[in-house]
């Protein structure tokens, strides 16, 4: 089976399709094809190990295994339990379903949920006798059903836990910004992995650390120690071996300067404790500072800013005035510099006074969110004019 390629689903977040999608080549997959956030592809067992360990924007790695149409939780039932499930897992081992819903038909995807798990487990029962057992933190295979109006497809997760939770991040802020999301951001700057990065606002540090990882090369999967694929029951160890010793052969130690500004000296200790377990410490330099006081690093490069939006700002804090006081800072010291900000507080960022372009939608959790990027350029702007001729 390891050489035989098959269909194969990786969840991203709004915004982030197309760069996924550029991953997913460079990984070297095949048959690509984008959709709302999500991207299909084709490779070999060995690939999904691949994408599972290196791939930065997406959050899950589905393998769709049936398709099928319903229009009540009966149809569902009888669906789900024709199935072969025997082939997927034995009584010993423990299963969990996830339901995604966006149909006219169903209002509850936990009800189908249960349908689901009570197909499955009385297959078993009736072909011998006992049954599998629920496990929802670590089971042994965990199964996702996408239901879009009457189209149920069925697939077989094979991240387990959600690609985001890399496994560095032990202490965060009060609003940690999600690595996936994280690492989209470093991704769509184009930045070359060898000019400076600067995050001047780095709170528990997570966009430093994921763009510490890009210009390292380090796979982001390299932190955790489990995925789904391995207590499926076509586990290849040695294969998982080979792919994982391979990536991790590829690392790059030449970095580039790669630095974070914090007010908050607690803060910047959840950071540094963050640095530490991801080993990444000797890489990212952290700045107790303001940003209008953060030291310009010489050269040119990258700055990256997740500004806090207003929601947990006192009602004295005027988060007008901070969004001024950004654009002023990156006016008056970062010449040289392109300057990207998040944020869901699209009245607030006119403050910053300078023209973004481009404004990428993106969402921040649950907040719709634009991702604006400032050039700040060196001394007045002046366009060559041609000679009349």
């Amino acid at each position: 089976m390891s050489d035989t390629n098959f269909k194969m689903i990786a969840q991203t977040m709004f915004g982030l399709e197309d760069i996924l999608i550029d991953e997913l080549h460079t990984l070297g997959a095949i048959e690509i094809e984008k959709h709302n956030r999500a991207v299909g592809f084709q490779g070999d067992l060995g690939f999904m190990y691949k994408a599972n360990l290196c791939l930065r924007t997406a959050l899950r790695v589905l393998v769709p295994i049936h398709s099928f149409e319903i229009r009540n939780e009966e149809e569902l039932y009888k669906k789900i339990k024709a199935m072969k499930w025997e082939e997927y897992m034995d009584l010993d081992d423990t299963l969990a379903i996830n339901c995604s819903l966006n149909s006219d038909y169903f209002n509850h995807s936990q009800y189908l949920e249960q349908k689901t798990k009570d197909a499955i487990v009385d297959r078993f029962r009736e072909l011998y006798g006992s049954r599998p057992d629920v496990d929802t933190h670590r089971p042994s295979l965990r199964i996702n059903l996408f239901v879009s109006q009457e189209k149920c497809v069925v697939s077989l997760d094979s991240s387990g836990e959600s690609l985001h939770k890399r496994g560095y991040r032990d202490k965060t802020n009060l609003a940690p910004i999600n690595e996936v999301l994280a690492a989209g951001l470093v991704l769509l700057t184009d930045w070359d992995k060898k000019s400076n990065f600067v995050d001047p606002m780095c709170g528990s540090g997570t966009i430093l650390i994921e763009a510490a990882l890009i210009a390292a090369n380090i796979p982001p999967g390299s932190y955790k120690d489990f995925f789904g694929f391995e207590k499926w029951k076509n586990f290849d160890r040695d294969l998982w071996n080979t792919i994982y010793d391979e990536a991790m052969s590829k690392i790059n130690k030449n970095t580039p300067l790669i630095m974070g500004g914090e007010i908050s000296k607690n803060v910047a200790r959840k950071a540094i404790i963050n640095l530490n377990e991801a080993n990444l410490k000797h890489i990212i330099e952290i700045e107790t500072s303001a940003f209008e006081d953060l030291q310009v690093p010489e050269g040119r490069g990258i700055l990256i800013i997740n500004p806090p939006y207003g929601e947990r700002m006192n009602l004295d804090e005027d988060i007008n005035a901070l969004y001024k006081s950004i654009g002023d800072t990156l006016k008056k010291k970062w010449a040289g510099y392109d300057a990207w900000i998040i944020t869901s507080n699209f009245e607030a960022a006119k403050h910053i006074r300078l023209n973004p372009k481009p404004k990428i939608k993106l969402f921040n959790g649950s907040l719709e969110c634009r991702f604006m990027r400032y050039e700040l350029y060196d001394g007045t702007r002046r366009k060559d004019k041609l000679p009349l001729e």
